[in-house]
């Protein structure tokens, strides 16, 4: 038992440490960037130096009258001229369409389908008079998956963004995407997102924690890790599996040949492993991340809505499983991609918590004082030596990609990351055993409540 104990450790602590190791700016590939030449790239392209590619921006509504505004008017400051927005209205009950038509001045617009991707009816399709690159479709409600559906079917151009509508994106975030599909090799890609309530007035080289309560602070270090790290590394594996719904990128006519999005609780990774299944034969097409297209997306600010949208994720990650699970078994040992959703998210993110629990329950019960004290002081030291030591790999990371947090923000990351060793590893651990079970009763997309703050404005709101 001790042995095995002993194995099951060790391996749950490979991925962790691998991926610390293999994100460090050693192993980057030739087509990865720092983002120190942002400012040369922009003048390339504002002097004709770079061709733009036609992109689509999709940004599916439902419910979204608080955030609305914030979404537009980040769509008027992108430095890029070859792009087009779609809102897709999903049967919104609120206010959303009245906000569009007085923010857009719309008239009917003439687009037509491009494709034959299933998604519920079209009602209309508008156009905005202020703005003639925003097109508006309102169509009846059928989730976020059927709205992407409807937006590819209607888009014009050769790349597609999928955005949530409250991301929005830096000034050359579309640049970025731009260079980054000038290999014709890379047909989807992920961009860096960063937590809005953490913006400045500096969006490309500082972030804030001042107007961010603890819960946010917390999740500002987990997306650092999601992405300097663990997205970083396995893409150098050729494994990743989820592209943030948040920000993603797709070459148009690969999403028509996977049948675009399927309506299910992650439609996110599950486009992604449609994605990697249709390329696992192709060794000349990739899926990539683009650290310099960066965007910022709202968190929740309430353990309500943290929990909400933990148990859709882990949700998700098993319903993949079950969907994907002839593709994973085929390709086990020889697609990187399946080797990791099965070892390390399936089995050592997702297993795994059950069985330390009930180890750790086991001993507790079992062992005698001494025992359990040696025991506890055992598991805690390595749970804040790998808690500690993540933590700081990812502020690194984030400061070798050109973000630094403002003055004063020192005390506030050292409260965090204690408050990310003492308790949000263990309310993790919950959402990962609840949201397991739950996916078998219920599989319902629980919608996360907005702050309904105005970002655009130089002195936001507080999230304290």
């Amino acid at each position: 038992m001790d042995l095995f104990i002993t194995i099951f450790f060790l391996i749950s602590v490979t991925f962790p440490v691998l991926h610390i190791y293999h994100c460090l700016p050693f192993f980057r590939d030739e087509d990865e960037r720092t983002g120190a030449n942002k400012g040369l790239k922009r003048w390339k392209i504002e002097h004709g130096y770079e061709q733009e590619e036609g992109i689509s921006v999709l940004v599916p509504c439902f419910n979204e009258e608080s955030i609305i505004e914030t979404s537009i008017e980040s769509m008027k400051t992108l430095a890029y001229s070859q792009f087009e927005v779609i809102y897709v209205n999903d049967g919104s009950s609120d206010g959303t369409m009245n906000y569009l038509r007085e923010m857009l001045d719309l008239k009917t617009s003439e687009l037509s389908p491009q494709g034959s991707l299933k998604h519920e009816n079209v009602k209309k399709v508008y156009q905005s008079q202020l703005y003639p690159n925003i097109y508006v479709i309102d169509k009846v409600n059928g989730g976020k998956a059927d709205a992407l559906n409807a937006g590819i079917e209607y888009s014009q151009k050769d790349l597609v963004v999928t955005l949530d509508a409250d991301t929005i994106l830096t000034e050359n975030a579309l640049a970025a995407v731009n260079k980054a599909f000038k290999d014709k090799g890379v047909v989807a890609a992920g961009g860096m997102v960063h937590v809005l309530q953490t913006k400045t007035d500096n969006p490309l080289k500082r972030l804030s924690l001042k107007n961010a309560n603890m819960l946010v602070r917390v999740q500002v270090l987990d997306f650092m890790k999601a992405f300097y790290i663990s997205k970083l590394s396995l893409v150098r594996f050729k494994a990743l599996a989820v592209i943030s719904g948040a920000f993603g990128v797709f070459r148009k006519d690969i999403l028509f040949k996977v049948g675009g999005y399927r309506n299910s609780i992650g439609e996110d990774i599950d486009i992604t492993l449609r994605i990697q299944r249709f390329i696992a034969k192709k060794k000349q097409l990739k899926i990539t991340f683009i650290a310099d297209a960066i965007g910022y997306t709202e968190l929740p600010e309430t353990w309500k809505d943290l929990t909400k949208q933990r148990l859709r994720w882990q949700k998700a990650y098993v319903d993949c499983v079950i969907h994907f699970w002839a593709f994973f078994l085929k390709t086990l040992f020889t697609k990187p991609v399946s080797f990791f959703y099965i070892f390390e998210t399936f089995l050592i993110g997702t297993i795994a918590a059950y069985f330390m629990t009930g180890l750790v329950t086991y001993n507790l019960i079992t062992s005698s004082e001494n025992s359990i004290l040696a025991y506890m002081f055992f598991y805690l030291f390595f749970l804040f030596l790998f808690g500690v030591l993540y933590d700081l790999v990812a502020l690194r990371m984030n400061k070798h990609y050109g973000f630094r947090f403002q003055k004063g923000d020192g005390f506030r990351i050292l409260g965090t990351i204690l408050f990310d060793i003492i308790v949000y590893r263990f309310v993790a651990v919950y959402y990962v055993m609840y949201g397991s079970i739950s996916y078998f009763f219920n599989k319902k997309w629980n919608k996360v409540s907005r702050t309904g703050r105005k970002y655009n404005q130089k002195k936001s709101e507080t999230a304290a």
